[in-house]
């Protein structure tokens, strides 16, 4: 998830929150790899169930609308194009914020509800980068 968060950072995940508000576009989640679920990944949400999903060339366009997205810096940003897809029902289409790098949705597809286990909410290691994550 860089440039959010970098390997070896420390992180609070709130694993109650998702009990009393829904899981929204913008949100950190941290989740099982449906893939090997014994692994956790964490990534940005960018799309809900229902949610037209398309990339081109880079810009993400989400029901039609460029998605402004001041968290992906340009350094990081690439140019891969995605085919449009509809989320499915109870789940969520998730990007990593340093996209030339990022395993994710593009890769392994929309992540079932069941396996988001979390909201990454705060840094607080290494105490320079201490802080409410964004």
């Amino acid at each position: 998830m860089m440039p959010s968060l970098d390997d070896q950072e420390r992180i609070f995940v709130n694993k109650f929150v998702y009990r009393m508000e829904p899981i929204q576009r913008g949100d950190i989640v941290v989740f099982h790899y449906p893939r090997d679920p014994s692994k956790s990944f964490i990534k940005r949400v960018i799309g809900l169930a229902g949610d037209h999903i398309r990339i081109d060339a880079g810009q993400v366009f989400v029901n039609g609308q460029s998605l402004e997205e001041d968290y992906v810096p340009l350094d990081y940003a690439d140019q891969r194009s995605y085919p449009e897809l509809i989320v499915p029902a109870n789940a969520y289409f998730l990007l990593g914020d340093h996209r030339t790098m990022s395993n994710d949705s593009r890769d392994f597809g929309a992540v079932q509800q069941k396996f988001i286990y979390g909201k990454a909410v705060f840094g607080y290691w290494p105490v320079d980068k201490m802080g409410r994550l964004r």
